[in-house]
């Protein structure tokens, strides 16, 4: 079952969020309003292509040997257990588990160069996340702090919200949030630590008022990775529940219940007293114009699809998280983010073998990508789609003897796809070994000013940090404009 998840961290009164999620009786997002409410902008708005980003983030770092970088003629010691097999891009030599993506790889444009020198999971996933390196070095942590970068998808809510003639009903005005992530908070599933909280999907010093609306799922047991087996309906249930004091308390009987009011004013009476007060009235308010919200509701019912799309996704838990994300952004969500994590401390984060590589990663990767661009496509939302598949780094050329990879960032594979890219065609050439950029090496500052851009906004935009600075959205970063039309 998923379930919207509170964020531990505490607000400036002392409470920590939970608690005041718990004493409202209802909540999705953050307490605290940004101190970011105005921008301005250097140069003139771009002309939008994209009306929404599905962002489909592999954590753990996908091998570009495994998947869209094959070298084949390479060293035995590099080149994999796998072989490459034909796809409707001249150039690109696609692994034999993306049977699927081989057949369509008009629609998708690969670049094979993003590069960055992270070598870490934690900075390398604030990193793809925003455009912004973490302020953590390496090995100096591996949870989110409120002095982050804010994702992508927080900065897109932020200016939907200078937009809106009203900020915080900015959700009701179209019934939808504008951020939204699946299935997971990113770390909350892995096994071996309870309080894994990765940075870069948050808001960050941004405020916790533009931290994504998060769905979350429970393991059957700790030797359990949902994204390896199939998901029933009851695993599936992305609609909003466990809003409530009282476990199985449905939405329905939430709306109506009068005693919420008076738990959310006696929860305002003790924040009156830490001087708290306009916050939480605005966090309130925006809360339950989203609980509230029959359109948020249905788009993330997948029950309503047809079995037939639903198998074409995959049963999995990726696949079906991925359908949502197009259910989502069909009803008006500006930004998705799905990702696949590692709740079993490995998964995309192959060093031990390519076992899970071959029976479940790459096939599911295939699967869903390739349904999703199809789906949306034949919807007609892919030319107002932007679609993003990457992890935060990529796999070491060398490999151990059952074909397990070590991290590596200074080169890996990303997909984009639909919002005017480029379909088949590949961006960047890596050297022999699958291990540097001979040409066109692409940086996540790259990376965000694409997104931004896609969205009409400019990059070059100036938004006021949290000292009130004015400070570029994208610092350093260039729009891929060869990949774009």
């Amino acid at each position: 079952m998923l379930n919207v998840p509170g964020n531990p961290r505490r607000v400036c009164s002392g409470w920590t969020r939970r608690q005041v999620l718990e004493a409202g009786g209802a909540g999705l997002l953050g307490l605290t309003l940004p101190k970011v409410l105005a921008a301005e902008t250097v140069a003139g708005a771009a002309v939008p292509r994209a009306k929404s980003v599905i962002f489909l983030f592999l954590f753990g770092g996908p091998s570009q040997l495994e998947t869209f970088d094959m070298k084949p003629d390479g060293p035995s010691a590099i080149r994999g257990p796998f072989k490459p097999i034909p796809s409707r891009t001249p150039d690109l030599r696609i692994c034999e588990l993306m049977p699927r993506m081989a057949a369509i790889s008009d629609k998708y444009c690969v670049i094979r160069t993003m590069t960055h020198p992270y070598n870490d999971h934690s900075g390398g996933a604030h990193y793809i996340q925003t455009g912004r390196p973490w302020h953590i070095p390496i090995g100096g942590g591996f949870n989110a702090t409120e002095k982050d970068w804010p994702a992508h998808g927080s900065v897109v809510d932020m200016l939907d919200s200078r937009a809106s003639s009203n900020v915080v009903d900015r959700g009701a005005a179209r019934g939808m949030p504008s951020f939204v992530y699946l299935p997971n908070r990113l770390g909350h599933l892995q096994v071996f630590s309870a309080k894994l909280d990765r940075p870069g999907q948050y808001a960050g010093w941004l405020g916790r008022g533009y931290d994504p609306l998060a769905t979350a799922i429970r393991r059957r047991d700790d030797n359990d990775n949902p994204y390896f087996r199939e998901c029933t309906d009851e695993d599936l249930n992305f609609q909003i529940q466990g809003l409530a004091l009282t476990e199985g308390l449905s939405l329905d009987r939430l709306e109506g219940r009068r005693s919420l009011v008076e738990e959310f004013d006696a929860a305002r009476r003790q924040l009156d007293r830490s001087g708290a007060e306009a916050s939480y009235d605005q966090f309130r308010r925006r809360a339950l114009a989203l609980v509230s919200s029959e359109k948020v509701r249905e788009a993330l019912d997948v029950r309503r699809e047809s079995a037939r799309t639903r198998d074409a996704y995959g049963r999995h838990l990726f696949g079906q998280s991925t359908l949502v994300a197009r259910r989502l952004v069909e009803a008006g969500t500006r930004f998705v983010t799905v990702c696949w994590d590692a709740p079993d401390g490995y998964s995309w984060d192959s060093h031990t073998s390519s076992t899970d590589v071959k029976q479940h990663l790459v096939p599911g990767l295939d699967q869903a990508l390739s349904a999703l661009l199809s789906d949306l496509g034949e919807r007609g939302l892919l030319e107002e789609t932007l679609v993003v598949a990457l992890g935060e780094m990529g796999r070491s050329p060398k490999a151990n003897a059952n074909w397990g990879r070590d991290h590596w960032s200074t080169l890996f594979p990303a997909v984009l796809a639909g919002a005017g890219v480029h379909g088949g065609m590949v961006h960047g050439t890596s050297d022999r070994d699958a291990a540097y950029a001979l040409d066109h090496p692409t940086s996540p500052e790259d990376l965000a000013a694409t997104i931004f851009e896609r969205l009409g906004i400019d990059p070059e935009l100036r938004i006021l940090d949290q000292q009130a600075r004015p400070v570029p959205l994208v610092d350093g970063g260039r729009v891929i404009h060869e990949i774009l039309g």
